[in-house]
C-alpha cells in the first residue's frame, strides 16, 4: 500500500514537472531535468519492486486466519467507528456445524460499550450490526449468528479449492511476513572439556527448529553456539595438560576422553595445593594472551569441537561458534560504559549494578579485577543488539535461568541498548529432562546420560523396531533400512521433545517415542510414506501430478474431502501463531491432526478404485489424489521445520 501510494505521489510530480514549463530550452532547466530523471528512476524501481511483491504474495499461502481478522476487522470498524482498539477474536470451529470459523468478538464488544459510554447493547445486537457491514471479499460463503451472539463463517468451496492448487503449484511457500528481519537465535552453547550431555539435547534441538521455522519464513537468522570457552577452568586444564603432555606445542596430544581429562584436573585442583596456585597462573598468562598458553587453550577447544560436531552432524545441526572468548575483549569496555552512565556500585571490590525489579544485582567486575558470566553475557547482548543489529533476539536457554537472563534484558533496556517496542528480545525457556521414574534424567549409576550414548542407543532402538516388523526381509534393500533407521531414531528423538511444550519437563521413552501409534514420529513417518506411495502404486508420477494441479478443479463435495482440505491450509497461521509465541508442539499438534484428518479422508473417499477380482485399477479420481499430494506436500515442510528427514519406503 505505502509503494502503490509512493507511485501516484511520483507520477502526480512528473506531470507536474512536465507541465512546469518547456523542458530542456532554458540551460537553468537543468537541475530541473536531473529532478525529472531522478523521480522516474525512483517510480521504475518501486513498479518493479512492487511487481516482485505481488508476485511473490500471489505465491504465498493465504493465512485465512489473519484474512478473516482483516475482513471482520473493517466489519467491526465501520459498524462502530468510535471504538478504540475493539477485540479482535476469530478462532477455526471446533464442530462442522458451527461453520468453518468463528468471530466472538460481539461479547468483548458489549463489555467495552457499557464501561466506557455506559451502553447496554446485547451481544447479538452486536453480531448482527457486524455481519450487516462485513465488506464484499473472495473466501466467505454466509454468515450466521448463533447463540449470545457467536458469529459462524462459512468458507466459500471455489476459494479454498483455489488455495489448494497455489500451493499445488507453487509448492508451501510462506506467508508474507513484511520487512525481512534480522533474527539472532542464541541455541546449544556446551562447555568445552565437558561432553554434551542430555541437557543439551533440548537447548540443541528446539533452537535448531526455531532458525529452520525464521528462515522458512524469510528472515535473515544467525545461528549462534555461545560456548563456554573462556574461563577460570582453563588454568587448571592448562596446567594438567602440560603435566601429562610436556611436548605439547610440537605433538598434538592424544586427549582421547577429555571428560576423564577434566575429571583429573578437576580432582587436582580441588586436592593440590600447589596445582592450585599454578592453575590460577596459567589463567592469567591465558587472558595476557601468552602464545603458548593460547595454543594449549586451542587444542583443549578442538578436541571438544570434534566431538560435538560429531552429534551435530547426526542431528543436522548448523551452528556458527561464537564463545564467550569472542566477548573477552569489549568486557572492559562494558564495564566502562556502565560506570559511566552511574549504574555501578562497589560492593566489597565488587563492581555491581542493581536492575529495577530484580532483588539480585549483576556482578560485572569481581574484586581481583576479573570479568564474570553476567559481563560476558551484557557484552554478547550489545554486541548481538549493536553491532549484528538483530531485530529479534532469541535465547534457547534452559528455566533455571530464567532470572539471570531477564536481569540482563533489563540491564540492556536500562542502558539503552534497545527499546522493547521496537527490538524483541525473548527468552525461550525449557524445562528439564525426566527419566521414567519423574526424576532428573541419569544412568544407572547416577551420572548424567550422554548424548553421544543416547543416540547411539537410539540407532539400535530403531534398527530393532524395524526388524520386529520384518522390513530388512523383503521390504527394504539394505540401503533404505539404513535410511530408515536414521529417520526413526533420530526423528523420535527429536519429535519426543519438540511435541511437548517446552516450558513443560517431559519424561524421555525410547518405548513411548518408537511407539507407531499416536502423536509419534514413528507413526507420522509412516504415515507419510503411504501417503507418498498412493500416488505411485497407481502409476501415477510427478509430472502428471503436476499436470493434473494445473488443469483439475479439486472437488471438496464429500464432508471429508472438505475438512481435509480446510486441514491443510491452516498451516500458515500454525506458522504464524509459533514465530509470536515461540511454542513448536503447536506443529506438532498440527501434524498429527493433519495426518489423523488425511486417515479419515482415506477411508471414506476412494482415491484410486480397484477390480475387486482382478486387482486391476478401473478409476483413479484424480483431485483426490492431489489431495494426498497436497497433504504431503504440507508435512514435508513441516518435518523440514522440525529437522526430521522422511524416507520414500519404510
Amino acid at each position: 500500500a505505502f509503494q502503490e501510494n509512493e507511485i501516484k505521489l511520483l507520477t502526480a510530480e512528473i506531470e507536474r514537472l512536465k507541465n512546469s514549463g518547456c523542458l530542456g530550452v532554458s540551460p537553468s532547466l537543468e537541475g530541473l531535468r536531473d529532478e525529472n530523471a531522478k523521480l522516474k528512476y525512483r517510480l521504475n524501481f518501486l513498479q518493479k519492486s512492487l511487481q516482485e511483491e505481488r508476485s511473490k504474495t500471489a505465491k504465498s499461502m493465504i493465512n485465512i486466519n489473519s484474512r478473516l481478522q482483516e475482513i471482520f476487522g473493517a466489519a467491526i470498524q465501520a459498524a462502530y467507528p468510535d471504538l478504540e482498539n475493539p477485540p479482535l477474536v476469530v478462532t477455526p470451529s471446533q464442530q462442522p456445524k458451527f461453520g468453518d470459523y468463528q468471530c466472538n468478538s460481539a461479547m468483548g464488544i458489549t463489555q467495552i460499550l457499557l464501561k466506557t459510554k455506559e451502553q447496554k447493547v446485547s451481544p447479538r445486537e452486536i453480531a448482527e450490526k457486524i455481519t450487516k457491514n462485513i465488506p464484499a471479499n473472495e473466501c466467505i460463503e454466509k454468515v450466521e449468528i448463533a447463540g449470545p451472539g457467536f458469529i459462524n463463517v462459512h468458507l466459500r468451496k471455489d476459494f479454498v479449492s483455489k488455495q489448494l492448487s497455489s500451493l499445488l503449484i507453487n509448492g508451501v511457500q510462506p506467508p508474507a511476513v513484511g520487512k525481512r528481519k534480522k533474527v539472532v537465535v542464541d541455541f546449544s552453547s556446551p562447555n568445552i572439556a565437558k561432553e554434551m550431555h542430555v541437557g543439551h539435547l533440548r537447548s540443541t534441538i528446539i533452537g535448531e527448529s526455531m532458525c529452520r521455522l525464521f528462515e522458512f519464513a524469510g528472515y535473515d537468522v544467525l545461528r549462534l553456539n555461545h560456548l563456554g570457552d573462556w574461563g577460570t577452568q582453563f588454568g587448571m586444564l592448562i596446567a594438567h595438560l602440560q603435566d601429562k603432555f610436556p611436548d605439547y606445542l610440537t605433538v598434538s596430544p592424544p586427549i582421547g576422553d577429555l571428560q576423564a581429562f577434566y575429571k583429573e584436573s578437576k580432582r587436582r585442583f580441588d586436592t593440590e595445593e600447589e596445582f592450585k596456585k599454578r592453575a590460577y597462573q596459567c589463567v592469567v598468562l591465558l587472558q595476557s594472551k601468552n602464545p603458548d598458553f593460547i595454543k594449549a587453550w586451542e587444542l583443549i577447544c578442538d578436541v571438544s569441537r570434534k566431538e560435538f560436531q560429531k552429534i551435530y552432524n547426526c542431528l543436522d545441526i548448523t551452528l556458527i561458534e561464537r564463545g564467550e572468548s569472542f566477548y573477552h575483549e569489549m568486557m572492559k569496555d562494558i564495564v566502562k560504559e556502565f560506570e559511566d552512565k552511574g549504574f555501578v556500585q562497589v560492593d566489597d571490590g565488587r563492581k555491581i549494578v542493581f536492575v529495577p525489579g530484580f532483588p539480585v544485582p549483576l556482578t560485572i567486575m569481581k574484586s581481583d579485577g576479573g570479568y564474570t558470566y553476567d559481563t560476558s553475557d551484557l557484552a554478547a547482548l550489545k554486541h548481538r543488539l549493536c553491532e549484528e543489529k538483530a531485530d529479534i533476539l532469541i535465547y534457547v536457554v534452559d528455566s533455571g535461568q530464567s532470572v539471570h537472563l531477564q536481569t540482563v534484558f533489563a540491564a540492556g533496556q536500562m542502558i539503552g541498548w534497545y527499546d522493547p517496542k521496537v527490538t524483541r528480545v525473548a527468552h525461550a525457556a525449557f524445562g528439564v529432562v525426566l527419566g521414567e521414574d519423574k526424576k532428573k534424567f541419569k544412568t544407572r549409576s547416577g551420572d548424567t546420560v550422554r548424548l553421544i550414548d543416547l543416540l547411539e542407543e537410539g540407532l539400535k532402538r530403531a534398527m530393532d523396531k524395524l526388524k520386529d516388523k520384518e522390513r530388512d526381509k523383503v521390504v527394504l534393500t539394505e540401503e533404505e533400512l539404513k535410511a530408515a533407521q536414521t529417520s526413526v531414531a533420530f526423528g523420535c528423538i527429536k519429535y519426543a521433545d519438540l511435541s511437548h511444550n517446552r516450558l513443560n519437563d517431559y519424561v524421555f521413552s525410547f518405548d513411548k517415542m518408537l511407539d507407531d501409534r499416536g502423536n509419534t514420529a514413528a507413526y507420522l513417518l509412516y504415515a507419510f510414506t503411504r501417503i507418498r506411495a498412493i500416488a505411485r502404486l497407481a502409476n501415477i508420477d510427478e509430472q502428471m501430478l503436476r499436470k493434473a494441479a494445473r488443469e483439475e478443479v479439486l472437488i471438496l463435495d464429500h464432508e471429508k474431502e472438505w475438512k481435509l482440505g480446510k486441514c491443510i491450509l491452516r498451516f500458515p497461521e500454525i506458522l504464524q501463531k509459533i514465530l509470536e509465541d515461540l511454542l513448536l508442539h503447536t506443529l506438532c499438534d498440527y501434524l498429527y491432526e493433519l495426518a489423523t484428518t488425511f486417515t479419515e479422508f482415506y477411508d471414506n473417499c476412494y482415491c484410486v478404485e480397484k477390480d475387486r477380482q482382478s486387482g486391476q485399477i478401473v478409476k483413479v479420481n484424480m483431485w483426490r489424489l492431489l489431495l494426498c499430494e497436497a497433504t504431503a506436500t504440507v508435512m514435508a515442510k513441516g518435518f523440514d521445520i522440525l529437522g526430521i528427514k522422511p524416507v520414500q519406503r519404510m
